[in-house]
């Protein structure tokens, strides 16, 4: 089996706000859909959090080392996109746009060989995982009313970020994660602090005093406390936090997030899968992270693509007993066919056909695609 050609798709119409200061719109591209076409009809789907422009341009300079490749010897495609990147950007476009070319052949080896991803990426240690449903923050009334609505729907774990956190005063804070946890109760309960976004104005001090008030209302991670950037901050304001402290979600490569985990700065780490390098990479984080004691719970702020490549990659790691789902995305909820579900205890099931196990909907495709004959043969 070859490779034969690699198609993108930009999804719009529908792209959910991010919290930025310079807010998303809904026709905003910023998640990007890439399939993978082989010789003998196998697709594979992965999808990068990239505008289309920046996901097509990385493409047509990494094409040359994929067409004509056999797609089931994913890791030494993968490796050879990251080395040949090496004078070309790498860890930017081209490192996102290998996150999904990642996912696809992973898909495709799924398929090609029977088997769930999670099998191939080294067993299944579960066989369902518990979502945390990953909201922004907001004015207490639309806030509770949001997560009593989620509540309602079955989830158990929740997340709420960025908005006015960090960047008004210390009482805005407060009041926001009290209204969280009165909304629902003794359920799990994060914070995130948006850090990664431009001009964060949020400091070590600031974050070392957020965190011991975290900690009144039994918060069970605080992410993004600090720019992302600041590795000495993170060490110590983990060092010496009563609450567990999260990121890593913008780091890309596993080169990038060794030292994080070298100096111990995360409890968890939070590679996305459609940024970081795709599958391959966030397995070797995961491991890496195992090996000291640290928590891999991935960034999910994409589409459903990344959900399943996720939903897989917890199936193959021994820590990885939550992923986030961003909840009120037509990109998630409503992109492959059959949509996902909840069980009564508010798990999700990892599935376990072939590849990534789902296929897109031809007519959310045909909705919120740039490209509308993109399709995905399994549909």
């Amino acid at each position: 089996m070859r490779i034969t050609r690699v198609e993108t798709c930009g999804l719009r119409g529908a792209t959910p706000e991010g919290g930025w200061s310079n807010e998303l719109r809904p026709d905003d591209v910023v998640h990007t859909l890439v399939a993978v076409h082989t010789d003998e009809g196998i697709t594979g789907i992965g999808s990068a959090f990239t505008t289309e422009t920046l996901v097509r341009g990385a493409i047509d300079l990494l094409l040359p080392h994929l067409v004509g490749q056999d797609p089931v010897e994913v890791e030494r495609i993968t490796e050879t996109l990251h080395q040949t990147a090496f004078w070309m950007g790498r860890g930017g476009a081209l490192t996102h746009a290998t996150s999904a070319i990642d996912i696809a052949l992973w898909d495709i080896a799924g398929q090609a060989l029977g088997q769930p991803v999670g099998r191939l990426l080294g067993g299944r240690y579960r066989t369902r995982v518990r979502p945390y449903a990953s909201v922004l923050m907001d004015e207490a009334g639309p806030m509770t009313e949001n997560l009593t609505e989620l509540v309602e729907q079955g989830f158990t774990a929740f997340k709420i970020g960025w908005w006015k956190f960090g960047r008004v005063d210390a009482a805005t804070d407060e009041r926001t994660v009290a209204a969280a946890r009165a909304a629902i109760g003794d359920r799990l309960l994060a914070v995130d602090a948006g850090g990664s976004e431009g001009f964060f104005p949020g400091g070590l001090a600031w974050a070392k005093r957020t965190a011991r008030m975290l900690a009144e209302y039994d918060v069970a991670w605080f992410e993004e406390a600090l720019a992302p950037d600041d590795l000495d901050g993170y060490a110590e304001l983990r060092a010496g936090s009563p609450v567990p402290i999260s990121g890593g979600e913008v780091l890309t490569r596993r080169q990038s997030f060794s030292p994080y985990l070298r100096r111990r700065a995360f409890d968890i780490v939070q590679p996305d899968t459609t940024k970081g390098g795709g599958l391959s990479e966030s397995r070797r984080i995961g491991w890496e992270a195992q090996d000291l004691g640290i928590r891999l719970i991935p960034h999910g702020w994409n589409t459903a693509i990344g959900l399943a490549a996720d939903l897989q990659l917890a199936s193959a790691l021994a820590s990885t007993d939550l992923v986030e789902y961003k909840t009120g995305s037509a990109y998630v909820d409503d992109l492959v066919a059959k949509g996902w579900q909840l069980d009564a205890d508010g798990y999700l099931g990892i599935p376990s056909a072939p590849g990534l196990g789902v296929s897109l909907d031809p007519e959310a495709i045909e909705k919120y695609g740039t490209r509308p004959a993109f399709a995905d043969p399994r549909a």
